[in-house]
């Protein structure tokens, strides 16, 4: 005889497997990245919690410029809960030369932190970026607000990507 109250328990333990060993597996990118298709301006609509964006309360966004070398000029900013805004500089170079969706992103050099491009609208409308050991993630789009379609479609690349939807956190943007 089953016992019926260890029937959900075995399922519930068979998804936290599978999600474990989907999360282990490697990180896919996006086949080909355009990149001046992709430099310009992104709004934040959802990040992983982290240590270098504690202070950000809103509006945060990332300004990409093709620099003549092929690098990337980086400028990320956001809004402080002083209502101040906070900026940062840095470069990217692609390290994926062939896709262009695996990058190297540096703010202080000579540490460098994955970039990795793993899901975009064929549009270019939004992107979600990831690294290989999926402890950061950001779902970026070309407008302060995302629609509920686009977003529910990044969640669920954020999903087959192994990563956990839940963990994100939305970033308010200040209507423009």
């Amino acid at each position: 005889m089953t016992n019926p109250g260890l029937v959900p328990l075995v399922s519930m333990a068979l998804m936290v497997l599978a999600g474990t060993l989907h999360a282990s597996e490697p990180l896919a990118t996006v086949a080909s990245v355009d990149l001046k298709r992709y430099v310009g301006t992104w709004y934040e609509i959802a990040r992983y919690p982290n240590r270098f964006q504690k202070d950000c309360q809103g509006d945060t966004t990332a300004n990409y410029t093709l620099l003549a070398n092929g690098n990337i000029q980086v400028v990320n900013s956001c809004r402080q809960a002083n209502g101040k805004t906070d900026t940062a500089r840095g470069k990217a170079k692609i390290v994926d030369k062939t896709s262009n969706a695996r990058l190297k992103v540096t703010f202080f050099w000579p540490f460098y932190g994955d970039y990795w491009i793993i899901g975009l609208a064929p549009d270019y409308r939004y992107a979600i970026v990831g690294e290989p050991g999926r402890k950061y993630l950001w779902i970026l789009s070309r407008t302060p607000k995302m629609s509920a379609g686009d977003y529910a479609e990044a969640l669920e690349t954020v999903r087959s990507a192994g990563y956990d939807p839940d963990r994100l956190m939305s970033t308010p943007q200040s209507e423009r």
